[in-house]
């Protein structure tokens, strides 16, 4: 009983029909850890591709390098940059937000950060394998793991994730 004499009134519940039984504030935190897990992969592997970058200027052959070639790395780094503030994006909002009860608010706004940022990462990871390939072989070799690399992010990221929600269709029975 409150000081009121009534009985608090219960927790709203999701009316989703996901199998789960959980409030919007439980959804929001576990929306949340879903992301930040997201998040720290992408972070570790936009870490790699910015360290290789930084460590390529001071190489002795960087001087080596054509002007589309350092002009691709002078872009690459910029998009590293970019990959590492919007990782970050969602933690500092975070903050900004905590102990305001705006969770969800928070959940929906760095999902949008997340598939920006994996755009970018797409973006730096061919553009990487690019210069690399262009570097090390020669340009035709460059343009051809290009587009090989694109195929596959293509393939992976929007292709794969397409046939698996058409497959899950499927296997849902009529209600």
């Amino acid at each position: 009983m409150t000081v009121e004499g009534r009985e608090p009134e219960p927790p709203l519940r999701d009316d989703r029909v996901d199998g789960r039984d959980e409030t919007p504030n439980e959804r929001a935190d576990r929306n949340w850890d879903e992301l930040m897990q997201e998040l720290r992969v992408m972070q570790t592997g936009t870490q790699i591709l910015t360290g290789f970058l930084l460590a390529v200027a001071f190489q002795p052959r960087f001087t080596d390098m054509d002007e589309l070639q350092r002009d691709l790395y002078v872009v690459l780094v910029a998009l590293a940059a970019i990959a590492t503030i919007l990782a970050l994006a969602p933690v500092g909002l975070h903050r900004a937000l905590f102990g305001r009860r705006r969770k969800p608010d928070l959940v929906r706004v760095a999902a949008r950060i997340v598939k920006i940022d994996l755009v970018v990462i797409a973006a730096l990871t061919v553009g990487v394998t690019t210069l690399i390939v262009d570097f090390t072989v020669n340009r035709t070799a460059g343009i051809v793991a290009l587009i090989a690399a694109v195929v596959v992010i293509a393939a992976l990221w929007l292709a794969l994730p397409r046939a698996v929600r058409r497959s899950l269709r499927r296997d849902v029975p009529p209600q």
